[in-house]
């Protein structure tokens, strides 16, 4: 829906032509809260690049902010609680800062002002502006309206949202570091019974190769060592080539790989029925493409499996992994589960845990079911005591925290190649991530970073490994 609450012209903040510099004569301040999946860090991203231009900065935190913006996510339990209660502090901040003279607008962004736009802004009046995720281009007009048009805007809007969004400075794009996220799918066709994207946003849509080709250039000119590639279901992806023919995700990592400057590529979230034999195969021959894969199973229990609208059975997800270890043999994979979906037996659950030892994960994501309003699972039959899914949860989390041990342990020993990304905890140490997602650190000069070095594994901690790393005038260690 669409709707711009008309308010006094007073109210709306200063236009660039009005006072370029803000009060004061200083730039503006902007805080943006990301709540969420990877999508979400990007689009906060966006949306301080095109603010930029409107003359903000951003800040650390809302005290100092003129224009602090929630860009939420509706996935997890009680999401919009924890939204209204991040308002209310805010609510707080907006009127402390006004007894001092000070203006601040507050913009609630993303899958819940989506999902909740209207009762956003009928239970907290202190909002200014609800813009869905598919909407947050129209930010800059909104904020520089004169009119004081400020209100809900959560339409699914005709043109490309892309189009009119802008890349960020070189400067800018350093100061994030040498990995960057980058958006190349949106929405979902999939229907899973448990999930909100379909409705918070919208169908699928794939961008095209030449623009996804240009905005990687521009951040590997930046100094991007390693792409994200992003989507709600990114595997799915579909966009117009160059030639004007259909290609496929294996065929634009093929493209991506070609970049100057990028030695490394990701892609996140995927699902099992368009893991194709080409992007399987793109795992083997394409060294940029990480032996790191995220594919969620959600369970192991055809009856769940098809209750949650997977359409896809245990045995093929199985199938599916022995394709890929084929194909890449030291690849090491994560999923997603949830555990306690309605109608989900303690067999069921069993057939989940038999799943992860049949298979062995890296790493694991794994929630309890929460419905999500709207959803087809929200009304289902068979919900699931509250005590039993926190007891299912524990055992869950138990087996896979085990199998992501071993698989650090088993890192002892080996050498592979770091992409350094910032300081470490120490002084002269550096930090950066494995070929698998593991945080590695080791002891060495700051200006390593950026760089993808070997590096000799030689210690595990909770969450890091430790590593030295062998040059010609000796060996650089970690002190864990």
């Amino acid at each position: 829906m669409s709707e711009f609450l008309q308010r006094p012209a007073s109210d709306a903040l200063p236009t660039p032509q009005e006072d370029p510099a803000g009060a004061g004569g200083s730039r503006r301040k902007v805080f943006i809260k990301s709540y969420g999946c990877q999508m979400n860090a990007y689009d906060a991203q966006k949306m301080a690049d095109l603010l930029a231009p409107e003359g903000f900065d951003e800040t650390a935190g809302p005290d100092d902010a003129d224009l602090v913006i929630l860009n939420t996510c509706h996935i997890r339990e009680r999401a919009a609680e924890k939204v209204f209660s991040e308002l209310g502090k805010l609510r707080q901040t907006k009127a402390e800062r006004a007894a001092g003279g000070l203006a601040t607008k507050i913009v609630v962004a993303g899958c819940v002002a989506q999902a909740e736009g209207a009762e956003i802004r009928r239970r907290e009046k202190a909002v200014d502006l609800v813009v869905g995720p598919q909407s947050y281009h129209h930010l800059p007009d909104l904020l520089r309206s004169g009119a004081g048009t400020l209100g809900v805007d959560t339409e699914f809007p005709i043109e490309d949202k892309f189009d009119h969004l802008v890349n960020a400075s070189r400067e800018r794009v350093r100061q994030r570091g040498p990995a960057a996220f980058l958006t190349i799918q949106e929405g979902c066709d999939k229907f899973c019974s448990f999930c909100v994207v379909p409705y918070t946003r919208g169908a699928e849509m794939s961008r095209p190769v030449t623009a996804i080709r240009a905005e990687a250039l521009e951040l590997a000119q930046g100094g991007v060592r390693e792409l994200v590639l992003l989507g709600q279901n990114v595997n799915a992806y579909h966009g117009e080539g160059p030639d004007g023919r259909v290609w496929s995700l294996a065929k634009l990592c093929a493209e991506l790989a070609e970049v100057p400057g990028i030695a490394r590529l990701r892609y996140t979230t995927s699902h099992p029925n368009d893991m194709d034999a080409d992007l399987i195969a793109a795992h083997r021959d394409l060294p940029q493409l990480m032996p790191f894969l995220h594919l969620p199973v959600q369970s192991g229990s055809d009856a769940v499996l098809s209750a949650m609208n997977r359409k896809h059975k245990a045995s093929a997800y199985r199938d599916l992994i022995a394709q890929i270890r084929k194909a890449r043999p030291d690849i090491a994979l994560s999923s997603d589960f949830i555990v306690g979906f309605p109608g989900e037996s303690e067999a069921d659950f069993e057939a989940t845990l038999e799943l992860i030892r049949d298979v062995g994960f890296a790493a694991a994501f794994s929630f309890k079911y929460s419905p999500r309003p709207g959803t087809p699972a929200a009304e289902a039959a068979g919900q699931v005591d509250e005590a039993e899914k926190r007891e299912r949860l524990a055992r869950l989390q138990d087996l896979v925290e085990g199998q992501r041990q071993a698989f650090n342990r088993a890192m002892v020993g080996r050498t592979v190649d770091v992409l350094f990304e910032k300081k470490g905890r120490h002084a002269g140490q550096i930090a950066g991530k494995s070929p698998y997602l593991q945080a590695v650190q080791i002891d060495a000069p700051e200006h390593l970073i950026g760089e993808v070095l070997p590096v000799e594994i030689i210690g595990v901690g909770a969450n890091s490994l430790f590593g030295r790393r062998t040059l010609a005038a000796g060996v650089l260690e970690v002190r864990a």
